[in-house]
Order: structure tokens, then C-alpha cells, then sequence
């Protein structure tokens, strides 16, 4: 299978829907560098993944008005994690969960310390962000800018890889970046979502680096939902708030079009 798809939306759409964390698919040969045994490792992937979000993001491009385009993620952030930063700029190297993770959730060992993540970062790492950066030059192409949705969602209890959980836990928070995110995309997604919180208990936003800090025509947003207000946790089925989401996540995109 591959390892991601950009799903096309309106040609003058700027938005991108960007779902890195949704699938618990990991390839054979990845599988066998992990320690967990397997049901172990389902645990960890309950705890871990961001389940039912490319759902929402589906199902939220269906209802708006202008089709978003959706880069979505197939295999889980186990194999790698997209959004981490590839070096030691990587906050999250201090809880083993760089780009390849080397500790769970509950700070237990996945893979052994001495991993060396180049193999793993060449074959899905370094694919992933070559296609993401295509995507955004295309918007920026096609209508000259590009508006990135990180839809993410967190567990309602802090886990113990979490590095600032002991703040608020809204439910919505909004990562936001200091030079990619604008004040207006923040009000755009407060009045969608109504109550949200902002940079806790996660902040940040994904922009491919290519972009990162250098050119303002790529705005983000990462959007993170609390499980308990859309699905049984931890990793259980969908609820009714999944729909509720989904059309206020329409509303963004609407908003920002």
C-alpha cells in the first residue's frame, strides 16, 4: 500500500487537510524492529494514534462548500512520525519519540536506543516530506497561497511521554507557529469550533521545511481534538461527535477559502 495520498479538492483551493497520525498500519519490515509483542503493541497503538481523524477529514471535505485537499497519512507514526523535526532540533528526542520513535507512551521500550533511524527516515520519512512540500508549492502555484488544517486529535488524560501535560486540555486546542499562523486563521477556527484552547496541551504547527519560517504566503493550523468529545478512548469506536466535528471543520475550510 502506499505510504501516503494527496486527494485532489478544488483547483482554487488553497486548503490542505494534512492527517499524519490516523492509520496503525505498519509494514512487516518495520514490525520486526519493534520489541512490543502484538498485544502489546495494539495497546500502544490505541494509546498512540489519532483514530478516526482522516474520517473527519473526509467527511468535513465532503461538506464544504470549496473541496479541500487532503494529504493523508497511511501508515502509522510508529514507522515514522512526518512532523517531527529529522535532527536535534526535535523537542521530543528527550522522551525517545523523534522522527522514529524509540519509547512508547508510557516511556517503555519500542525499539532499541540504538536504533539508527537513517534507514527509516530515507525509505518514508524523506518521500513523505518531498510529496507534502509538492503539495503546498502547488496551492502556492495554483492560487498563491496555501492554508495547511493539522488534524490531530489527544487523549483526555495526559500520557506520560506528554513533555507539557500538565496544562489545560480543551476541548479543541489550537497549535499555532509564530510566523505561519495569523491571527485571523485563529478567530476563523475559535468561532467553527467554539471552545478551544490555544498551544496546550500541544503546540506547534506542521509546515514543510522547505517553507518553514521563510515564506508567509503557507499559513497553518493544527487542530487537536480531544478523543473523549468524538470516540470512546482509548482507541474505541466513533460516537456522534465525530459529525459535529466534521461540519465544524467544514466551516474552517469555508472560512479560510
Amino acid at each position: 500500500m502506499p505510504s501516503f495520498d494527496l486527494l485532489p479538492g478544488a483547483e482554487q483551493s488553497p486548503v490542505i487537510l494534512h492527517v499524519p497520525h490516523s492509520a496503525r498500519e505498519i509494514p512487516a519490515e518495520v514490525r520486526a524492529g519493534i520489541v512490543l509483542d502484538d498485544p502489546a503493541l495494539e495497546r500502544e497503538l490505541d494509546h498512540i494514534v489519532d483514530a478516526h481523524t482522516a474520517e473527519l477529514a473526509e467527511e468535513a471535505a465532503g461538506l464544504a462548500g470549496t473541496t479541500p485537499w487532503r494529504f493523508v497519512n497511511r501508515l502509522s507514526r510508529l514507522v515514522v512520525d512526518p512532523e517531527r523535526f529529522p535532527d536535534e532540533r526535535e523537542e521530543m528526542l528527550a522522551v525517545g519519540m523523534g522522527a522514529v520513535y524509540t519509547r512508547t507512551t508510557h516511556q517503555e521500550e519500542l525499539r532499541p536506543a540504538d536504533t539508527d533511524p537513517e534507514p527509516l527516515i530515507a525509505r518514508y520519512f524523506r518521500p513523505y516530506a518531498r510529496a507534502m512540500t509538492y503539495a503546498v508549492a502547488e496551492r502556492l502555484d495554483a492560487v498563491g497561497r496555501a492554508v495547511i488544517i493539522d488534524v490531530h486529535s489527544y487523549p483526555s488524560e495526559p500520557l506520560p511521554y506528554e513533555l507539557h501535560g500538565e496544562g489545560p486540555r480543551p476541548a479543541v486546542c489550537l497549535g499555532t507557529d509564530p510566523f505561519h499562523t495569523p491571527p485571523e486563521l485563529v478567530a476563523a477556527a475559535r468561532e467553527a469550533f467554539g471552545e478551544t484552547g490555544l498551544d496546550s496541551p500541544f503546540s506547534g504547527t506542521y509546515v514543510p521545511l522547505e517553507f518553514y519560517g521563510r515564506d508567509p504566503r503557507v499559513s497553518a493550523l493544527m487542530v487537536e481534538i480531544r478523543r473523549d468529545t468524538y470516540m470512546t478512548e482509548p482507541g474505541g469506536p466513533a460516537g456522534p461527535g465525530l459529525n459535529r466535528l466534521a461540519r465544524a471543520l467544514a466551516a474552517l475550510v469555508d472560512a479560510v477559502h
